[in-house]
């Protein structure tokens, strides 16, 4: 009987992967392989060690890699090393280790096997996501027809257990036709875990399809979902397929589900019962296969409360939830998404920067209300600002240096006064209305809380120490109206 297979511990699951560990590692460098090795030693693989290419027959494509790992200290040998990869390892993932200017131009076919670039000397959580983005490759059949799904999955880069919760929960229902409802607050990624899901379905070579709910006018939306017939309605030319059945035997994604009006809402329940659709104009029912897999910033079960959105369809499309977590409550993983939207800007050959310890420990305390996508506007921001210069915490923007020391002053930021002990603040001549005051007052402090929550009452509710329903009762008492948030991307 031959030995069992080591298997590499997996930073997705944090357990073992049933996965291959074995590693094909390249570095002509003796201090930097030895380096490397251990970093993978460390990470339960298992390096095998080339100082040069492999000669004929050292390497066969069926010895189940994990990764190829390529050191940039083989000088002039690398480029044909790195272009002769795809035929000794024809889809195995490849690692590169070094600057990026160390190396030389790629053919097609082995850019296509590239999933990461980290640098020297190796950091344990970079090198680990690198071979996390490797391990899902080789989860989904290897890199033929299937970088898409790594790419996307590098865009939930992060070793966070909130991260590694959302990765478990997308492999269980990824090979499942169930409905998924995915939640969480504004650019926290939720069109990333949609087209990840499809990726890794067995519909993954059909079309995914995204409809932002929110963002076609009402009148619109039915033939946008549906389509019409040539002369259903002015301006109805032609006949034309609906969202629907362009994503026939695919996914269909609606994005802020929670801003659909109710009358289509109706609609929408009667196609996912009855798996019908018909066009705007026709009387002809289509039979339709698509996977449903919905999105939005909203608190669903406030809006049926307040009788915004159906309760049989939030039971409908809730069938599997995922809830994203806002990066604030993630900070940990911070340094890696700054990584890895940097290495995303070299690759598309922009300009890019560093950040220096003291801007990182600026922005792990700063509350990221825009999530994920605000961090990515300021790292553009920063790079077009100081082009291939390290940031320091003084170089960052004001508003990310509240409450720091030495911080300059926001004269857009409301200030609480406080009077200090023994001090009274006298009553104006004619006196005040005390309820009015106080019923002013706390609209505002609500209008605030709720804009630091991007309009997510739950969220609001815990910024204002009170309980979600009393905030919902406030809301519907004083008129208050929540925020619009731009959609997820």
């Amino acid at each position: 009987m031959s030995a069992p297979e080591k298997t590499a511990r997996d930073p997705d699951a944090g357990g073992v992967s049933p996965l291959p560990s074995r590693v094909l590692m390249i570095a002509g460098d003796t201090d930097r392989a030895a380096r490397l090795e251990t970093v993978l030693e460390f990470l339960e693989c298992e390096p095998r060690v080339h100082r040069a290419a492999p000669g004929p027959g050292e390497v066969r494509a069926g010895d189940g890699w994990l990764a190829c790992v390529v050191s940039s200290c083989l000088g002039d040998a690398l480029f044909d090393l790195l272009n002769d990869l795809p035929d000794f390892v024809p889809g195995v993932p490849i690692v590169l280790v070094g600057e990026e200017a160390d190396f030389p131009v790629l053919t097609k076919a082995a850019k296509a096997q590239v999933v990461r670039r980290v640098g020297f000397p190796v950091r344990y959580p970079e090198l680990a996501d690198a071979l996390r983005s490797a391990r899902h490759a080789v989860a989904n059949g290897g890199l033929e027809g299937g970088s898409r799904a790594v790419e996307l999955f590098r865009s939930l880069v992060g070793s966070s257990p909130a991260i590694q919760r959302i990765r478990k929960l997308m492999t269980q229902v990824a090979a499942t036709d169930a409905s998924v409802l995915i939640l969480g607050e504004t650019g926290t990624g939720k069109e990333v875990v949609a087209r990840n899901i499809h990726s890794a379905s067995s519909r993954r070579g059909r079309p995914f399809v995204a409809v932002n709910c929110g963002a076609i006018p009402a009148d619109l939306l039915e033939s946008e979902l549906f389509g019409h017939e040539k002369g259903a309605f002015t301006g109805a030319l032609t006949a034309r397929q609906g969202r629907f059945e362009m994503a026939e035997g695919g996914t269909l994604f609606l994005d802020e589900i929670g801003d659909m009006p109710l009358p289509m809402q109706v609609k929408l329940l009667r196609v996912l019962q009855e798996r019908t659709i018909e066009r705007v104009g026709s009387n002809r029912s289509i039979a339709c296969d698509v996977r449903i897999i919905a999105a939005t910033h909203r608190d669903l079960e406030v809006a049926i409360e307040d009788s915004h959105f159906r309760e049989d369809l939030f039971y409908r499309l809730n069938v599997f939830p995922i809830e994203m977590p806002p990066l604030r409550q993630r900070l940990g993983d911070l340094p890696l998404l700054i990584t890895e939207l940097t290495a995303r800007m070299e690759g598309e050959g922009r300009r890019t920067v560093r950040l220096a310890p003291s801007a990182l420990r600026v922005l792990s305390v700063y509350p990221w209300p825009g999530n994920v996508r605000e961090l990515a506007n300021l790292i553009e921001r920063l790079a077009i600002l100081h082009p291939g210069e390290t940031v320091q915490a003084e170089d960052l923007p004001a508003k990310f240096r509240q409450g720091q020391p030495g911080a300059p002053e926001d004269s857009d930021t409301p200030q609480i006064a406080d009077p200090g002990p023994g001090t009274e603040t006298p009553l104006p001549q004619d006196g005040i209305d005390l309820k009015e005051y106080l019923n002013e007052l706390e609209v505002g402090l609500i209008r605030r809380a709720l804009d630091d929550a991007s309009g997510v009452v739950a969220h609001a509710a815990k910024l204002l120490g009170m309980r979600r329903t009393t905030l919902v009762e406030k809301i519907r008492k004083f008129g208050i109206q929540r925020p619009e948030d731009v959609p997820d991307n």
